[in-house]
């Protein structure tokens, strides 16, 4: 019997020793560069390594590992992955053309599984569908208590996101144990850090869109600003940058053969909704279903819900557990989404010591890719529930935790830099300066972009 894609996933992760980034350079510039110059996809899929931090990795195994995760069955195309990998091994690009054919072929003509978990939930795509599942105890309207300082914190929020990022560039992809053999215990920046990532392009198109339409966009107009200043795109987002060139637009371009739907690329880009919506968590869920749609589906897109609706509720509600208890409102109830979140929490709840914790959620999500909201959501969860407000903390929980820890960084960041101002120790090395691979956003000044985001979220309301 093969082995099951998760298998073969979780082993390349945890058998990597990460390399160590302060001898090291990142290879962003050169990733970004590839894509633009159409190497050969048939090998970079198979085997690649993550550009900010060299971690091997397979977006076709997580590919089959994922739909596994949606429900079907997909041992046919699990049959194919070792021989994949060694083609890919040897870049024996003439065997592997049709091979990967084979592969795709298997993968998105799986029977339904009807004994896995997914098929008990609810997965409502439409927003009025969505917001009719959430909790009847959510507030409509926009928090009538005084934000003082909105300004400022939307900038704290910034720095705190891009610190959080840039901490975690480094580190991402990478089992927690691996990582400490290198690092030891991580409570700063390893490198100098680096804010190119391709985490915040998103959020800054989304600006562009709502300071042209206001809260009246849509998803499509996101869609085609996507298409227009995109040039990059990983997992979710590669595929939904696909569909949408051709013609494909949301919500399809977002479910349409994308294995990678129920990943963490939406969750990752929600904060700016809820930088937008302060103090008004429906209305923060309402921009990120629209700005999820594009490239997610289902439960992706309530990953992005919920960290708008955290980020949204932190101007207005400093007790960090008492934040995550509300935001949990805002999810549609009846959807897997939710029921992991409740999950994750009683195990928080339970336990005083965050390492028994995360062993307990480490090997309750094992089958899920390293890149899945799912297991990102416990870190996440698990870095703001023990790390009592602090963001070096908070970091180092996300470090011990490993996976996608420059996603989760950017989210725990943003919402520990709106409740209170960003420590120098994080602050300082970012100066004023954000770079992106979007043309004509290469330089941009965080500060600015923080004016910005404040003009936009007041003048709408």
């Amino acid at each position: 019997m093969s082995q099951k894609a998760w298998e073969i996933e979780r082993h390349i992760r945890l058998n990597a020793l990460p390399l160590d980034r302060r001898v090291h350079p990142s290879r962003w510039s050169e990733q970004v560069s590839s894509i633009s110059k159409n190497l050969e996809p048939y090998t970079r899929y198979w085997k690649n390594q993550v550009p900010g931090s060299g971690a091997p990795d397979s977006l076709y195994v997580g590919m089959v590992q994922s739909m596994a995760n949606k429900g079907y069955e997909v041992s046919e195309a699990e049959a194919l992955l070792p021989l994949g990998l060694e083609l890919a091994e040897k870049n024996d690009l003439d065997s592997l053309r049709p091979l990967t054919a084979l592969l795709m072929e298997k993968t998105f003509h799986a029977p339904k599984n009807f004994d896995s978990p997914y098929w008990r939930y609810q997965h409502p795509l439409k927003w009025e569908d969505i917001v009719a599942e959430m909790s009847p105890d959510i507030e409509s309207g926009r928090s009538t208590q005084p934000m003082i300082q909105l300004s400022e914190k939307i900038y704290y929020g910034w720095v705190g996101q891009l610190a959080g990022g840039s901490f975690g560039t480094a580190l991402e992809g990478y089992s927690g144990e691996q990582l400490s053999k290198v690092y030891g215990r991580i409570d700063e920046y390893i490198t100098i850090p680096e804010t190119t990532n391709d985490d915040v392009v998103y959020e800054l198109v989304l600006l562009d869109v709502f300071a042209k339409k206001g809260r009246l966009l849509t998803s499509r107009d996101l869609a085609l600003e996507w298409v227009q200043q995109i040039p990059y795109g990983y997992s979710a987002e590669w595929v939904a940058l696909q569909n949408i060139k051709q013609g494909i637009f949301p919500p399809d371009s977002g479910s349409f053969r994308n294995a990678y739907s129920d990943w963490i690329g939406a969750q990752m880009r929600g904060m700016v909704c809820g930088m937008l919506a302060p103090g008004w968590p429906l209305e923060a869920a309402r921009l990120a279903a629209f700005d999820a749609v594009i490239s997610h589906s289902a439960n992706g897109i309530y990953g992005e819900i919920f960290a708008a609706v955290l980020t949204s509720l932190s101007f207005i509600q400093p007790d960090i557990h008492q934040l995550i208890d509300e935001a949990a409102k805002y999810l549609p109830q009846r959807s897997e989404y939710s029921a992991i979140l409740s999950e994750a929490l009683t195990i928080l709840k339970n336990h005083n010591d965050p390492q028994t914790s995360w062993k307990i959620l480490d090997e309750r999500f094992k089958e899920y890719n390293w890149i899945h909201a799912y297991p990102n959501l416990a870190a996440d969860l698990l870095a703001l529930w023990y790390g009592a407000g602090d963001m070096s903390s908070s970091f180092s929980l996300l470090a011990m935790a490993g996976l996608d820890v420059d996603c989760n960084g950017g989210l725990v960041g943003n919402i520990l830099g709106i409740i209170q101002p960003v420590p120098e120790q994080w602050s300082a090395p970012l100066g004023d300066l954000l770079e992106t691979y979007l043309p004509g956003k290469e330089t941009l000044s965080i500060q600015s972009l923080a004016e910005r985001t404040a003009v936009l979220a007041m003048s709408s309301i």
